[in-house]
């Protein structure tokens, strides 16, 4: 069904743009996690100041909280983006994300500091992520991956800006007042960005777009959540996923101190994190365009190689230029598993219940991102040394190279 709806006044083949524009951009607030190294330093100080000493793994604990209940917030979120909409679902989702954000300026423990931002900004970023990336994936059924890699760019792209931003606010202000102001920030943006959200009409499709006719045993199953966990492909999927998310967050936890460790002064450390982001953010619509054309399973193979030789590098060679090409790759290869993973679950599954397909999927990022920083942290306490990551993360590349390779392919018809 092709509609005359209208998006901004504007037909909506046109103003769909749009809405991909505010998913950006609500995104690029939620992003604002990836700048978590900027903090580590700030914090270690700041809870040192009040008689508390923290190791490597408390002072990165805050980041796979808010990260795992990320993870865990969007599948339980999903059946209601349908019930109560777009725009209320992330007006609640924003609320709760400053929230988590301003209460952390209160904080005199860290473990009040894995409650407050770990927990509430972390359901709160669980809540809103999954909307953006739901309304794309309906709104564009002809430039899927496209779509949902722009929308996603403002998440991987955040650090470039709020990096810098926290970093200056930081030295200027001090590491609660940072958390203060963007708590504040981010609950106007995104409750004022939520107001336009919507989905299109059933059946609406772009008139000009005539949907490819599936190879045999290719066909997409339109799916509910439990026909999914059925089928090898989501398996094969999930695992792929997590291996991505792993290699990535850690690389994204431990970016700073790495940096630091290798012999870079501080100020451009901080610098490189946003810069790094350039590639997070890019890698989302670049691997999305990539997934869109060459498939899933290609562009998951692709991002295994580059981990596995970034790593690979990185553990072998350590030095400034080696250290700043090996986190640019891990950084966009993560940026590309969050559009290679929603792509596939809506190419290899269907929309008909997406939120919910792709909430149970993107557990594997909130695995990854329990795992990887605290095994980086792990790492660094056993070692001296954050480098012996990066043998682990090749072994796992190479693992994901062998899963996608078996099982990450089209479910063809699922028998009920």
């Amino acid at each position: 069904m092709t509609s005359d709806e209208q998006i901004f006044g504007m037909p909506a083949e046109k103003g769909r743009w749009g809405l991909v524009i505010i998913g950006m951009i609500i995104n690029l607030c939620l992003g604002t996690i990836y700048s978590w190294s900027v903090f580590v330093g700030p914090l270690t100080a700041y809870f040192s100041g009040l008689g508390q000493a923290v190791t490597a793994s408390e002072i990165l604990l805050p980041f796979s909280v808010f990260l795992a209940f990320f993870a865990i917030a969007m599948p339980l979120t999903g059946k209601y983006i349908e019930t109560f909409g777009p725009r209320k679902v992330t007006i609640i989702g924003g609320v709760l994300t400053g929230l988590g954000w301003l209460l952390a300026s209160t904080v005199t423990s860290v473990w009040m500091l894995y409650i407050v931002y770990g927990v509430i900004g972390g359901i709160g970023v669980g809540i809103t992520y999954g909307v953006p990336v739901a309304v794309a994936a309906r709104w564009f059924p002809d430039r899927r991956g496209t779509a949902v890699g722009l929308t996603l760019l403002g998440f991987g792209f955040s650090a470039f800006l709020t990096a810098n931003i926290a970093g200056y606010l930081i030295n200027n202000t001090g590491v609660m007042n940072t958390f203060r102001m963007f708590g504040v920030v981010f609950i106007i943006l995104i409750v004022l960005l939520a107001l336009p959200l919507r989905f299109p009409s059933p059946g609406w499709k772009p008139a000009s777009w005539i949907p490819p006719v599936p190879k045999a045993g290719e066909e997409v199953c339109e799916c509910d959540r439990s026909a999914m966990i059925r089928t090898p492909a989501f398996y094969g999927l999930w695992i792929c996923f997590f291996i991505g998310c792993l290699a990535g967050l850690m690389a994204i936890s431990i970016s700073k101190p790495v940096g630091t460790e290798i012999g870079i002064a501080t100020g451009l450390a901080t610098i490189l994190v946003g810069f790094f982001a350039i590639f997070n953010g890019g890698g989302r619509p670049l691997f999305g365009a990539m997934t869109d054309k060459f498939s899933p399973r290609n562009t998951a193979l692709l991002t295994f190689i580059l981990i596995g030789l970034a790593s690979a590098l990185l553990w072998l060679v350590p030095s400034v230029p080696i250290y700043i090409l090996a986190f640019a790759i891990l950084w966009g290869c993560l940026g590309g598993w969050l559009a290679i993973a929603p792509t596939a679950t809506g190419s290899y599954f269907g929309t008909s219940d997406y939120p919910r397909c792709y909430g149970v999927v993107f557990l594997a990022y909130g695995a990854g991102a329990i795992a990887g920083p605290q095994l980086a942290g792990f790492i660094k306490e056993t070692t001296g040394s954050y480098l012996g990551v990066f043998p682990y993360v090749l072994g796992l590349a190479v693992i994901g190279i062998l899963i996608a390779l078996v099982l990450l392919k089209p479910p063809g018809r699922i028998k009920e």
